[in-house]
């Protein structure tokens, strides 16, 4: 389904879920939020984003950063970045599927990258440029928005707001290849209770998640 069809869909779908963010004062206040964390830290990340672009390109061939379509805010697309984890045309046989514990398509380096989180660093470009917003629902693929779209009851209410580096439904591990219809509701409790204190909770606990899917090997 084309980006300009996926969006139009979306709008006609009925499900529509009452947020905070519908109201565009509310929207500026979370993008000013985005704006006072991505900004310093892009600054004192730099060279962490240095020394993994450099170890990119020496593990395997092909571009360091990994650019995909995704689906944000009233089905709008945008390339999500981030670092590449995978063998170049890793979907080639495939087609579009999830990750998976071992999964044969992730280079040396790109496991560690995904455990540690390491690989979602490149997104605080797509926050910077406004496709993204640190906390939100999870961006996904055209190809799985379109289907659980179909599938799954309230979904493309989800769309209502940008789409996260992190989420209320991933700081509750619901993450990879999980329930669909868990995280939607997960996703709607976050786009009805937004507020300035709960993006700030999530990023909190985005932290403490991190740390224990690196240690617990959790992430993949």
């Amino acid at each position: 389904m084309k980006s300009a069809d996926l969006s139009q869909s979306l709008a006609m779908l009925p499900v529509r879920q009452a947020s905070p963010l519908d109201r565009p004062l509310n929207r500026a206040l979370k993008r000013g939020l985005d704006l006072l964390l991505v900004c310093p830290a892009l600054l004192v990340l730099a060279p962490v984003f240095g020394l993994l672009a450099l170890a990119v390109r020496l593990d395997s061939s092909g571009p360091v950063l990994y650019r995909q379509e995704r689906i944000s805010r009233d089905g709008q697309s945008f390339m999500m970045l981030k670092f590449r984890t995978m063998h170049v045309q890793a979907e080639q046989q495939s087609g579009p599927v999830w990750a998976r514990p071992d999964d044969p398509r992730t280079t040396r380096l790109g496991a560690f990258l995904r455990r540690a989180s390491l690989d979602e660093l490149p997104q605080l470009l797509n926050i910077l440029g406004g496709s993204m917003s640190l906390v939100g629902p999870r961006p996904e693929r055209p190809h799985f928005v379109a289907r659980f779209s179909a599938e799954v009851p309230g979904y493309s209410a989800r769309h209502r707001a940008k789409t996260g580096l992190t989420g209320w439904a991933q700081v509750h591990g619901l993450r990879g290849d999980t329930s669909i219809e868990a995280r939607v509701q997960h996703d709607l409790y976050y786009l009805a209770h937004w507020s300035l204190w709960l993006d700030l909770r999530i990023i909190a606990a985005t932290l403490l998640t991190v740390i224990r899917d690196f240690t617990q090997k959790r992430a993949y």
